[in-house]
């Protein structure tokens, strides 16, 4: 499987919604490593998952994904 990054603009107003994509994240089978930035609203996720099937994951925590590209 080749490796990936996506980074991905989501609105997060607390600790609430960030922990959310988190533990969204930390459940997802295939994923390598992440980081969530309340501060900078962004989640950058390596991973050898599609772009829609993470994309999907973070949508499913209700938070509203701005943006998103493929970095690498």
């Amino acid at each position: 499987m080749s490796e990936h990054t996506y980074k991905f603009n989501v609105k997060m107003t607390c600790g609430g919604c960030s922990g959310a994509v988190t533990r969204a994240l930390q459940k997802t089978e295939g994923v390598d490593s992440f980081d969530v930035s309340l501060e900078k609203q962004e989640v950058v996720v390596n991973t050898g998952l599609p772009y829609e099937t993470v994309l999907e994951r973070i949508k499913k925590t209700g938070k509203e994904v701005i943006s998103g590209e493929t970095v690498v």
